[in-house]
């Protein structure tokens, strides 16, 4: 049988052309639905009571609380497909027309960040040396050398603009330090500005052109979006579509590669409800975080698995506040506002929930979801639950000029919250690559690889589909 003969509506039934998917987060979701579409046998294996990962939604009372992202940028037109596919079209909701206004802390005030060139020229955020300074980007060079977030932007761009715009971002994104992470790796569009076209302002314009053609929005200037019961409604539907393909409290010990003719058949071993298990497939898939990813491969590749414990995710700490708006002075006209680390804050940011999405808090209630810890302060995000709330409510007062009592306080934990891709994070790429070459029909897809954000995660599972499709057909030749 050649590629040719096998339509695009074949089955493939036999355990040699079957997929396991261990791990059931935002990824392992989307690469099980889009592998059901293309009528290839799958099973999805999650050692937790619910599929989602760390897009978790929750209510108390008229309160929604989100424990993970707090939305998704409209960047691929996958999320339309799948909200159609899903019937999720009328839960849709998109952020309000002030998430366009986001703030920088500098001085101990909220200044917004200018959205165009006049106000960028009027804004206090930058001096007048550091706004010229912006007029000599495009006679910068190419680098020689990996660098990272904080060197690149530091050398295109100057001090100023990393000190009080990429800086506070990253804390933003990546819960991350700029000085830490890989251009190249944590922010590959950015970096391909000046390798492709030789500058940041010049690969802007030019860029804009080829994402037009491709279907993609940029992330700047992206719709936000969520859903009306939060962003969990998105895995949970998708977990609904798959029925008994998906299996939780199934949690894989190992999986051990059988030679079986030109490929290996996987023997994969699961502990659900106290009891072992085992089942056959031709394709496996890591679709957990790297440190879970390491326990399972350990005994087949302890090198792999070392690198993969390797990838750091930092400890970050969410404070969900509920007040009475009257009781907050500052208006709550934007998306929220992001802390430079030079301003010596004890939080990362904080979103204001209540003005992006209805239904976030009771009518006459503002709702607040702020960050702390990550790269810049992991120490923090290490404190009680009541040390944790006292200092955020600190903060909001003296930032939003909160006064009185809140009327909830929420504090949720993530001991290992985002993958931070590190200077040399491509060495882990690149293992990554060996793993799947040496044990083929094993693919890894997880926020490790190819992007944190929501609709990254979604390009990479639609990717990595693709691949084991062409795997898959290729063995039946």
């Amino acid at each position: 049988m050649t590629a040719a003969d096998l339509s695009p509506d074949a089955y493939l039934p036999a355990a040699a052309e079957s997929v396991v998917v261990i791990g059931a987060g935002i990824s392992g979701l989307c690469l099980a639905y889009w592998l059901r579409k293309k009528n290839i046998s799958v099973t999805v294996l999650e050692a937790g009571a619910e599929a989602g990962g760390t897009m978790k939604s929750s209510r108390s009372g008229e309160w929604l609380i989100e424990t993970g992202p707090n939305s998704a940028l409209d960047t691929t037109p996958l999320f339309g497909e799948l909200f159609r596919e899903l019937g999720l079209e009328t839960d849709v909701l998109y952020a309000s027309d002030v998430s366009t206004n986001r703030y920088i802390v500098r001085n101990g005030i909220l200044h917004p960040l200018p959205t165009g060139a006049g106000a960028f020229l009027a804004s206090p955020l930058w001096s007048w040396r550091g706004k010229l300074r912006l007029l000599g980007e495009p006679f910068i060079g190419r680098a020689a050398r990996e660098e990272s977030i904080a060197e690149f932007v530091e050398r295109r761009l100057g001090r100023e603009f990393l000190d009080y715009a990429i800086n506070p971002f990253v804390a933003g994104v990546y819960a991350g330090n700029p000085s830490d992470l890989s251009v190249q790796e944590a922010f590959p569009k950015l970096y391909a500005l000046e390798a492709k076209y030789g500058g940041i302002l010049k690969g802007a314009l030019l860029s804009a052109r080829e994402r037009r053609a491709r279907k993609e929005t940029a992330k700047n200037t992206a719709r936000m979006l969520s859903f009306r019961d939060g962003m969990q409604t998105l895995p949970r539907s998708l977990a609904a579509s798959l029925g008994s393909a998906l299996r939780l409290g199934a949690g894989v010990e190992q999986v051990i590669p059988m030679r079986a003719g030109r490929r290996p058949v996987y023997t994969v071993t699961t502990k659900e409800n106290g009891a072992r298990s085992q089942r056959e497939a031709g394709v496996v898939v890591y679709a957990t975080p790297a440190a879970a990813s390491a326990r399972i491969v350990r005994p087949i590749d302890p090198a792999m698995a070392e690198t993969l414990d390797s990838v750091y995710y930092p400890p970050v700490a969410e404070v969900f506040v509920g007040i009475p708006a009257g009781q907050i002075r500052k208006p709550l006209d934007g998306f929220g506002f992001l802390v430079p680390e030079l301003e010596n804050r004890k939080i990362l940011g904080c979103i204001w929930s209540s003005s992006l999405f209805p239904g976030r808090a009771p009518a006459g209630h503002a709702a607040l979801t702020s960050f702390v810890g990550g790269s810049r302060q992991p120490e923090l995000a290490g404190r009680s639950d009541a040390e944790l709330a006292e200092l955020v409510l600190g903060e909001l007062r003296d930032l939003l000029g909160l006064e009185g009592k809140p009327s909830i306080v929420s504090v949720i934990r993530w001991e290992k919250a985002i993958p931070q891709y590190r200077l040399g994070y491509r060495s882990v790429l690149r293992a990554m690559d060996r793993f799947e070459q040496n044990f083929q029909g094993s693919f890894f897809c997880s926020n490790a690889r190819g992007g944190i954000a929501v609709g990254d995660c979604l390009m990479s599972a639609y990717a990595v589909a693709g691949r084991i499709e062409t795997y898959l057909r290729a063995g039946l030749r």
